[in-house]
């Protein structure tokens, strides 16, 4: 009934039924077959239950047959054990061709090089930065359309789950660690995206909003916030890190080697655990971040960001 209602007409309320990239549309599409084989067992056992149990009831005159030493019929047995195993192997093949083609650190197909992000879930607030661009936002997030994102996540604190529903599943952001998610969206629009492990007083309020932009405004929001001369220092950061939730925010820079700090900060001999391909320590990602420092070190000392609010949203 409830898979009936959803396909009825309510979707624009079920967000993760209308999905705006790749990932989104197999995920919706494993969701729909999975169901459709589980109905198949679901519904003829409740029907058949509440036809024995109307079938079979206590009343006078009864005429339905009772055949107390009966205990065995080969056609039945071969039904009842063959449908369901039938089943079973479909639906497992099903889960383990999704389950391979939608590991999460798998890159999406494309003629474009892939935008990285980097983001860290705090309490309780998401900070994303752009290794390639040298910039960082807070509790927002822009991105190019049909253009892959790849996203390598950690925590500060508490684990988290980082899911935007429109564009794929979630994955955990775990302190100590660095996980890899790739995603796409296929058309502008903003999507909702939000934090889904409950993590404390404030979680209902980590939610972010995603930008899907065309490349040329992608492109002028990034000059934009390169200008806009407000770096993200160390100092800044330390304030990031205060539990408590804040407004949207975005920087012209942020500390080099950051995102490594924080996935190693508890690490000895500066090891972390990697997962899902994540190399937050690689060579490429040290270039990275080595651009964000330089466009750091190009500004006056910081302005650091305010936890209680305020907003330097410099784009969409």
């Amino acid at each position: 009934m409830l898979m009936a209602a959803l396909l009825s007409g309510c979707t624009d309320k079920v967000i993760v039924l209308d999905p705006k990239g790749p990932i989104g549309e197999a995920q919706k599409d494993l969701i729909y077959l999975s169901t459709i084989l589980c109905l198949i067992v679901i519904v003829p056992v409740l029907l058949l239950t509440a036809w024995v149990v109307w079938r079979y009831r206590d009343k006078p005159g009864r005429k339905a047959a009772y055949k107390p030493e009966w205990e065995h019929n080969t056609k039945l047995e071969i039904i009842w054990w063959t449908i369901p195993i039938l089943i079973i192997i479909a639906l497992g093949t099903v889960t383990v061709k999704y389950t391979y083609a939608l590991e999460p650190s798998k890159p999406i197909e494309s003629e474009k090089e892939p935008v990285t992000i980097q983001v860290t879930s705090l309490d309780w607030k998401w900070l994303f930065k752009y290794p390639d661009e040298g910039i960082a936002t807070v509790n927002y997030v822009n991105i190019p359309e049909d253009v892959p994102i790849r996203f390598q996540l950690t925590s500060e604190t508490a684990m988290n789950s980082f899911w935007i529903p429109q564009l794929g599943g979630q994955i955990y952001t775990m302190s100590g660690m660095a996980m890899t998610l790739y995603l796409q969206a296929d058309e502008p629009g903003t999507y909702y995206g939000s934090g889904a492990n409950f993590t404390g007083e404030h979680f209902a309020k980590m939610t972010f909003d995603v930008n899907a932009m065309p490349q040329e405004e992608y492109d002028e929001w990034v000059k934009q916030a390169k200008a806009s001369g407000n770096p993200l220092t160390e100092e800044g950061y330390e304030q990031l890190k205060i539990p408590g939730t804040t407004g949207t925010h975005t920087f012209s820079s942020f500390p080099k080697g950051l995102f490594e700090k924080v996935v190693n900060q508890y690490a000895v001999g500066g090891s972390a655990h990697r997962h899902h391909g994540a190399a937050p320590g690689g060579e490429s990602e040290s270039r990275k971040e080595d651009a964000g420092a330089k466009g750091e070190h190009a500004h006056t000392p910081a302005a650091s960001p305010s936890p209680s609010g305020g907003s330097h949203h410099a784009g969409h």
